[in-house]
């Protein structure tokens, strides 16, 4: 693939504190170096002789293409977040950053911040939005191949030495200041209001037990915790307790196949919470076959081992997780 140049985003005889020079030196010198590197590399993988070269050369030349690719697509971000008025944010995304970051405020006190702290130094500061988890997130990039999976990014800040020492020296902070001066958050909003499109990862879906409710371990814990009463029941199949070396603190173990026999001893009034292994099948029917006899009964999503994941406080597996038929934890 031959990559092509971006042209240059901002107007740099517009800029208020930051020159033409510095942002022509860095678009010529590093953008476009590390364009020109990155199709150099794109060339040698497209001719790449897979019978004559070893495989550790194919993964050094992967590990410089993201470098370049990367290090390109972040310069272009770059000099796409400059050129407006940094003191100003449209109102949709003041309300959006207000939102993740508590205030406007504070969340500049945090991007300069990390600013700061690269300084004399190398990386990126970027403003990124995670569709898995709906927000946004400050984030340093030590290197051009640090990234969060995922996350698309709508606000870069360079702080490599090469994007400011020409003209501000060893002082970085004006540097930072002349750059949160500049930022064109018109641009900014229109990324954010595309990054927001973008789908999170679609979360696991189990079709045959749509109506059966969930309850995820964080929820377990916080239950747990402030003492609410709950009936835990560790489902997990026979043949594999007889290798289960912990139970879930809190929990009883019973056998998913002679649910008849201790149905009865479980109370009404008081809601069930059922786990499996990874909690995909054997958690979800007993839960289901528990709210069609009347319980207030849910699943755990994943499981035994989500719960382990936690750190939640887990017992050694032994008589005690087989005695009484019935457990109610409170505070």
């Amino acid at each position: 693939m031959r990559y092509q140049l971006a042209p240059l985003y901002c107007r740099p005889w517009t800029l208020n504190g930051i020159s033409a020079r510095l942002i022509e030196s860095h678009y010529e010198n590093n953008y476009g170096a590390a364009l020109n590197r990155l199709n150099v590399i794109s060339r040698e993988i497209e001719q790449f002789d897979f019978s004559k070269t070893s495989d550790q050369s194919l993964a050094r030349l992967k590990r410089d293409e993201i470098v370049a690719l990367n290090s390109t697509l972040l310069h272009e971000l770059y000099f796409a977040s400059l050129g407006g008025d940094g003191r100003v944010l449209p109102d949709a995304l003041a309300s959006a950053i207000a939102k993740d970051f508590g205030s406007v405020d504070r969340w500049r006190q945090e991007f300069v911040g990390i600013a700061n702290g690269l300084a004399g130094g190398s990386g990126w500061v970027l403003l990124t939005y995670v569709p898995r988890d709906g927000r946004l997130i400050n984030q340093i990039a030590s290197d051009h191949d640090q990234s969060i999976a995922g996350g698309v990014p709508i606000l870069a800040l360079d702080m490599y030495e090469h994007a400011y020492h020409l003209e501000f020296g060893a002082n970085a902070s004006a540097y930072i200041a002349a750059f949160m001066r500049n930022i064109d958050w018109s641009a900014v909003q229109s990324r954010y209001e595309d990054a927001i499109k973008v789908a999170p990862p679609r979360p696991l879906e189990q079709k045959q037990f749509a109506d059966v409710p969930s309850i995820s371990v964080e929820e377990v814990r916080e239950m747990l915790e402030s003492g609410t009463s709950v009936q835990i029941i560790d489902t997990r199949p026979k043949h594999y307790t007889t290798k289960a070396q912990d139970i879930m603190e809190g929990a009883v173990w019973r056998d998913p196949e002679r649910l008849d026999d201790w149905i009865g001893t479980l109370s009404k009034t008081e809601p069930v919470v059922t786990f499996c292994v990874y909690g995909f099948h054997i958690g979800c029917e007993t839960a289901s076959t528990l709210r069609k006899a009347g319980f207030d009964a849910r699943y755990m999503s994943g499981g035994h081992f989500a719960w382990k994941a936690i750190k939640g406080p887990v017992r050694l597996f032994d008589d005690g997780a087989l005695v009484n038929s019935r457990l109610t934890v409170t505070s």
